[in-house]
């Protein structure tokens, strides 16, 4: 336990605000009156706990309060916090590292002060933060941005044709709708992002984005919980608003050009009509085009069937058998050809519409797949994809029955090939719906296995047949020695397991041998066979054999 003097004790004791003294695993180690009497802890009880637990972790803020700590980095920010009784403030954390001089052991200081609610920083209409309270936020997230490598994104709305409200309907319906708006965007946001009303009818949005697509996606959602009809006073409005768009570092560094650039996008887009988004960088006002044409014509793809199903076939090393294939999706485009998944998953993911495209691989897959057999062809099992959106599916299990049941597909001649991260949760409940698959018939496979987070610790429980391994580590299995000793191992797990093992990414005949040598039971890759259209591997199928000499 980290050793405090006389003065350290005094300050603890008469600083009003929360003050906690952490270990190198973040365990409290020793915390002040004022904690005690907002948390309403016992001193025991509190030593107990970690500093996590005094967290409500559902933003970002919180997520990176604890990864930056993790890695003894020094952090500062907003953060909400929660005590015994459930009570949630937000509150400012400010976390500093230090080295005890005599025993060298890292330990933390945190203080959580609430900030005060300054009139003068807030709008008197809304409550939302005003004009110079928002200059201080874009600051702050222009400082902390690079710590988390991500990008500020600065979004200023102005409402269009406002004033013809307040002229036609007077300014205390104006000044209704403007309370209304505000409470839309609010909800509209995560915590960790601040919005701000600026005078008359503009607003602003700054937030921490991963990806310029993150502030397409607030951006579209803005403008459609504006779209809809406010009702004040018994009267229909409705509303429509310019978004300008600025990102840093890419369009400056600097604050008050961020702002001007963001100002400078949305008056040039009320100019052409308004009721869309604009960035002020050329370059990103295309990327954004490109997204949303993609999303067009993805959503076009799906009404008018452009989509296909490739198999990958799976070999089996012990006599070079054709056993089974994954099925792939393809999206032939009348004026393109065919586009490969890598171009247009990552936009069907963010739209939502993968789901949709993961059920028509899921059906056609099935489909052929049962025709093949009632044909007398060499019985297959055809894997197929699970996202992890559609995993948490609460309909899943009802999708995949009604497809054995229209197709009329023997249930251990379908695989769901499943990624780890898609294993994050409730484990009990994971559990669960992977064992009504295997109470099915069905094959369950863990895919890119080694690349997730599954503990092995429940690997164990999980009621799956195969382990997939990653092609990242096959591809590398020749020049690095480690990880050929990983590949090894990861078969001797499954073996042990009792789990079947598949290796995806075999290109060359060095892979093969490898592999073999290693004792595991499939491959899948591009020295068999890449990715072929149905009637392709049907004859595959027929053939029975693929060979690798």
């Amino acid at each position: 336990m980290l050793k405090t003097n006389h003065i350290i004790d005094t300050i603890l004791f008469a600083s009003r605000d929360i003050i906690v003294i952490s270990d190198a695993e973040q365990q409290i180690l020793q915390v002040n009156t004022a904690f005690e009497n907002y948390f309403s802890n016992p001193p025991d009880d509190s030593l107990r706990m970690m500093l996590a637990d005094l967290l409500v972790n559902d933003s970002d803020n919180e997520k990176n309060f604890q990864n930056t700590l993790a890695s003894y980095q020094d952090w500062e920010g907003e953060v909400m916090v929660k005590n015994n009784e459930n009570k949630i403030s937000k509150m400012f954390a400010c976390c500093r590292w230090t080295d005890d001089e005599v025993s060298g052991e890292k330990s933390c200081i945190t203080i959580f002060w609430k900030q005060q609610y300054d009139v003068q920083q807030y709008d008197k209409l809304t409550a939302l933060p005003n004009y110079f309270l928002f200059l201080d936020r874009i600051e702050q997230a222009l400082i902390a941005a690079p710590r988390t490598n991500k990008s500020v994104a600065l979004l200023m709305i102005g409402l269009d044709h406002f004033a013809r409200i307040n002229d036609g309907l007077g300014h205390d319906i104006g000044d209704k709708v403007l309370i209304a708006i505000a409470g839309r965007l609010s909800d509209a946001i995560r915590r960790s992002d601040t919005v701000a009303r600026f005078e008359g009818d503009k607003f602003g949005l700054v937030m921490q984005i991963t990806t310029v697509e993150d502030s397409v996606l607030v951006a579209e959602k803005i403008l459609k919980v504006l779209n809809n009809a406010f009702i004040i006073d018994d009267q229909s409005i409705s509303i429509t608003a310019s978004i300008g768009i600025s990102i840093s570092p890419d369009d400056t560094l600097d604050r008050d050009e961020l702002v001007k650039n963001t100002e400078s996008a949305m008056r040039h887009l009320k100019k052409l009509g308004g009721n869309h988004y604009q960035f002020f960088s050329r370059e990103m006002n295309q990327k954004a085009k490109t997204r949303i044409d993609m999303e067009n014509k993805l959503r076009h793809a799906l009404k008018n069937k452009e989509f296909v199903v490739y198999y990958q076939p799976k070999v089996n090393l012990e006599n070079n058998a054709v056993v089974g294939a994954e099925a792939l999706v393809r999206w032939l485009d009348p004026e393109k050809g065919l586009i490969p998944p890598g171009d247009f998953i990552p936009v069907a993911e963010e739209a939502g519409l993968i789901g949709d495209i993961g059920e028509f691989v899921l059906l056609t897959a099935c489909q052929e797949n049962s025709l093949w057999y009632k044909n007398g062809l060499n019985p297959a099992r055809i894997s197929v994809n699970v996202t992890a959106s559609q995993f948490s599916d609460k309909n899943l299990v009802k999708k995949v029955q009604s497809a054995l049941t229209q197709t009329q597909l023997p249930p251990h001649l379908l695989e769901l090939e499943i990624t780890e991260s898609s294993l994050i949760g409730d484990m009990e409940k994971v559990i669960e719906k992977l064992q009504i698959f295997r109470d099915m018939g069905i094959h369950i496979s863990i895919d890119d296995f080694g690349t997730g987070y599954s503990s092995l610790s429940y690997l164990s429980r999980f009621p799956i047949t195969t382990l997939k391994i990653d092609r990242a580590f096959i591809n590398g299995m020749e020049t690095d020695a480690k990880t050929a000793e990983i590949t090894s191992a990861i078969i001797g797990l499954s073996r042990g397991l009792s789990l079947e093992v598949v290796a995806e990414g075999a290109e060359s005949i060095e892979h093969v041998n490898l592999l073999r040598k290693q004792g595991c039971d499939l491959v899948q890759g591009f020295f068999f066979s890449r990715p072929v259209p149905a009637n392709e591997f049907e004859v595959i199928l027929g053939q029975g054999y693929l060979y690798d000499s």
